[in-house]
């Protein structure tokens, strides 16, 4: 098992980097400074200095999840995985010149990874998983990961876009979402986000369902966890093809954003959480 002392240091650059952009980017702004007036070199430093705890969190995870004949993946581990991912695509995004603005939300993304990275000390798990030997069983769990990654970016970018909104309407809002990306930009993203997430769900749940020998090891059972995931992968469904044909934006887009991630949380986390935790199985 790891030590304490190798969790506490990513721990510590996350909330330094958070703290230190904040006082930097996010303290200027509330004063009064004009976002023309920030620095590029600021925003290129903390940009990969992100890198740094990112990679140490990568091997953690690494070193907590695996094991001598298989798999640790219990809910702290799955938890923090999934927020790693997720931290790690958002910090690809701001390569984009026009998704740059995305930069300002370094310290909250930052604050986040660090929880996440202590969550296998808090929710420690034993018990390793069964057919993890199996290169369909690692594909499954890795395309699994991928999907709720991307649908908790989408998730995220969708509560963004709510407060957005509020700011074009309330210009005195918090100054720093003046430097954000417009809002059909973030729409746009948000689309691409979730049709990615979508395919991978889709390719998960195809898996699981139609090739549970091959992945598993065992005949396909019908879960809770089934059953929500095809809820969440339905409402997705719904809304994707709400935008194809019907043009849906804005509001009706995030409510229904919003409602398949929880959905897609139940059927994943949440199970994993009544297991584990209150059942103690």
């Amino acid at each position: 098992m790891l030590s304490i002392l190798t969790y506490l240091i990513p721990f510590l650059l996350y909330v330094l980097i958070g703290i230190y952009f904040w006082q930097n980017q996010w303290k200027k702004l509330l004063v009064g400074h004009h976002v023309a007036d920030q620095s590029a070199t600021l925003n290129q430093w903390m940009r990969y200095a992100l890198l740094i705890p990112l990679g140490l969190h990568a091997w953690v995870l690494y070193q907590s999840i695996l094991a001598d004949t298989g798999l640790r993946f219990g809910l702290g581990n799955a938890v923090s995985s999934i927020i790693w991912l997720t931290a790690f695509i958002y910090w690809t995004l701001g390569f984009f010149n026009r998704l740059q603005g995305l930069q300002s939300l370094i310290a909250p993304i930052a604050i986040v990874a660090a929880i996440a990275i202590l969550l296998p000390l808090i929710f420690p798990s034993s018990r390793i998983l069964d057919n993890t030997e199996l290169p369909a069983f690692r594909a499954h769990l890795l395309g699994a990961m991928l999907a709720y990654s991307l649908l908790t970016i989408a998730a995220f970018h969708a509560s963004l876009m709510i407060v957005i909104e509020r700011h074009l309407h309330h210009p005195a809002g918090h100054p720093v979402f003046v430097n954000l990306p417009p809002l059909l930009v973030m729409e746009k993203l948000l689309f691409r986000i979730i049709w990615a997430g979508f395919i991978l769900l889709t390719l998960t749940l195809i898996s699981g369902t139609f090739f549970s020998n091959e992945v598993f090891g065992q005949p396909f059972t019908f879960t809770h966890k089934t059953f929500f995931g095809v809820v969440s992968w339905s409402v997705f469904a719904a809304l994707l093809v709400g935008r194809q044909f019907y043009g849906w934006r804005g509001r009706i887009a995030i409510r229904w954003t919003l409602t398949g991630f929880v959905i897609l949380l139940l059927a994943y986390i949440g199970s994993k959480f009544v297991l584990e935790v209150i059942l103690n199985r």
